[in-house]
């Protein structure tokens, strides 16, 4: 075996065959972090038959010759190797060395305790802990069994496992919350398209508004263009739509129905019809005379909209990523006036419906909190909307420092650590 370059082509089909590949492991991935100040290599173990080990490694410019190097979601290799695993991470150690790289920052994509859905720890089910203990040993820095979202990928996510599955047993598997606003939206009419470049300013408006809303600083457009030509098929956007004019006249025809159903059951109380229920008759009345209340409401609501706003509105998106076996829902945003909507299950679903259609064998959520006992931490709404897909809490292994110079590494650290104080006191 040998440490070389690799090519795309051949890293390419590495990443997308192999357990650990995900789309932070792609020459896509590297091309759009090179347009924002990163460089990167393609590296790996090999012999002429066959890869070992690969790795995309971002490159960053730290302060006078130094560098750091960064494999998201990396290695590709099978951390229970521990030859492979040895040999590969001293071969990266030299390579840093002659990179004048202070460390190498990796977080594999490496489960560490199976959870299920209440991320509770499944007995007797996957433990990578031993993953962790080894890495330690080679001398990586753990930077710990994390809870929030402080690390640069989510130490927790939800996903649904979909290997085999119907679209009628993931919808059965959901709760019945969930299951309910899907069907609704789907009679409110409120559809899914995927935009491409000349449209990603839609998106780009959506997340524009919902940074508002937050308080975030989000990305200028040029980042998405970017994530769209460099990512190729491996990124897509889909916003929510509702056609305002077709929702109207969906109403229109259900307060007719309910008016139809009054005046037939009152004049099968006139007329005395045979066998007469008259207390469910009555029920049933009144039940359509409050349908029709909420409807009128309802559609004057539908009429303000469609003068404001035209025929047909947008009322979110969301940006998916697409690797191998996986897709993953990277993240998205809803207009405020629109949120009564609830797109974003819309979204999801037929999303979801694609993997399933396409023969992908995971649906990403993404991140969450891993502080899933404490229903007012500010994450568990994130939780609790993901986990009503059905699914089950993925809690990867975390993030590990390889230090190549413990000295500029611990002041990297500290002038870090001051440049954050100094940031948060101007701010004040």
């Amino acid at each position: 075996m040998k440490f070389t370059n690799l090519t795309k082509e051949e890293f390419e089909q590495f990443s997308l065959t192999h357990p650990c590949g995900t789309f932070h492991q792609m020459v896509g991935w590297g091309e759009l972090k090179k347009r924002y100040g990163w460089n990167y290599h393609i590296v790996g173990l090999k012999d002429d038959k066959k890869i070992y080990a690969a790795a995309l490694l971002l490159e960053k410019h730290l302060f006078g010759p130094y560098f750091l190097l960064y494999s998201p979601r990396g290695y590709l290799l099978d951390f229970e190797d521990k030859k492979i695993l040895t040999r590969f991470t001293k071969e990266i150690k030299q390579f840093a060395k002659s990179r004048k790289a202070i460390f190498v920052k990796i977080d594999p994509y490496v489960i560490n305790h199976e959870r299920d859905i209440n991320g509770d720890i499944v007995e007797g089910g996957t433990n990578h802990s031993q993953v962790i203990e080894e890495l330690k040993k080679l001398g990586y820095h753990h930077n710990g069994l994390t809870l929030g979202m402080e690390d640069l990928q989510p130490r927790w996510a939800f996903a649904l496992y979909l290997d085999g599955k119907t679209e009628d047993e993931v919808l059965k598997n959901m709760e019945s919350k969930t299951r309910q606003i899907i069907r609704k939206n789907i009679k409110t009419g409120i559809t899914t398209r995927e935009i491409k470049l000349d449209e990603v300013d839609v998106f780009k408006k959506i997340m524009q508004h919902t940074a508002d809303r937050r308080n975030f600083i989000d990305r200028p457009l040029e980042y998405y263009e970017s994530m769209l030509e460099c990512l190729g098929e491996n990124a897509k956007i889909l916003v929510a739509e509702l056609n305002l004019k077709e929702h109207l006249e969906g109403i229109i025809k259900e307060i007719k129905e309910n008016e139809t159903t009054i005046k037939n059951k009152k004049q099968d109380i006139q007329n005395k019809k045979p066998n007469l229920n008259l207390d469910k008759t009555n029920k049933k009345i009144t039940e359509c005379e409050n349908n029709i209340k909420r409807l009128e409401k309802k559609k004057e609501e539908v009429e303000s909209l469609l003068e404001k706003h035209g025929e047909v509105i947008t009322l979110g998106g969301i940006i998916f990523m697409i690797h191998g076996s996986e897709i993953l829902s990277l993240f998205g945003g809803a207009y405020k006036e629109f949120m009564d909507f609830l797109s974003p299950y819309t979204t999801n679903w037929n999303m979801i419906r694609y993997a399933i259609k396409h023969g992908y064998k995971k649906y990403n959520f993404y991140g969450i909190s891993g502080n899933f006992s404490n229903k007012k931490d500010e994450m568990y709404g994130l939780y609790d909307f993901k986990r009503g897909f059905g699914g089950v809490v993925d809690e990867y292994i975390g993030e590990f420092d390889l230090i190549i110079s413990k000295p500029m590494y611990h002041f990297y650290h500290l002038a870090f650590a001051v440049y954050g104080k100094l940031k948060s006191i101007r701010k004040g």
